[in-house]
C-alpha cells in the first residue's frame, strides 16, 4: 500500500507539471513519456470533462508509476473516500502553558532560558578604561 500511496502523490504531482508546462508552452521540453500521457488526456478531453479527463489521466500515470516503483499487479485504489469539504471540523485555538520561569546566575528570572544573562555596567566600563589605556600605553 506504501508503493501506491507513493505513485498515487508523484502521479498526481507529476501530472499537474506536465499540465502547466503544456500551458506555458514548454510541452517540448518534457519527457516522451510525459508527451504521450499528455496526448491522451488531450484525446480524453474531446469524450469527457475536463475533471473525469484529468482523472482517466492520472489514473494512467498511476499505474505506470505503480509498476515502474515494483508493484505487482493491478494497483489498489488508494482514493477509496471522496474528497469531501471537512464541515464542523474546527478546534478552538488554545494558547500553549507558560513555561516556568528559571532563575539566572545573577538572580534575575530569565523567560526558558533563551535570553542572555546582563553584563553589569560597572564591568563593561572597567573594560572600556582598560582597552583605552592599554592603546594608549602601545602607542607611546
Amino acid at each position: 500500500m506504501l508503493i501506491a500511496r507513493r505513485a498515487d502523490t508523484r502521479a498526481r504531482a507529476d501530472f499537474a507539471t506536465w499540465k502547466m508546462m503544456a500551458k506555458l508552452n514548454g510541452l517540448s521540453a518534457l519527457p516522451p513519456d510525459a508527451q504521450g500521457f499528455l496526448d491522451g488526456y488531450k484525446k480524453l478531453l474531446e469524450r469527457m470533462s475536463e475533471a473525469e479527463a484529468t482523472e482517466a489521466a492520472i489514473a494512467e500515470v498511476y499505474k505506470s508509476y505503480y509498476l515502474e516503483m515494483g508493484g505487482g499487479g493491478n494497483p489498489p485504489d488508494v482514493r477509496t473516500r471522496p474528497a469531501e469539504p471537512a464541515r464542523d471540523n474546527v478546534t478552538a485555538f488554545r494558547r500553549p502553558a507558560p513555561k516556568p520561569k528559571k532563575t539566572s546566575f545573577f538572580g534575575a528570572t530569565t523567560v526558558g532560558g533563551t535570553q542572555k544573562r546582563p553584563l553589569p555596567v560597572a564591568l563593561i566600563f572597567a573594560c572600556l578604561v582598560v582597552i583605552y589605556v592599554g592603546v594608549k600605553f602601545y602607542w607611546r
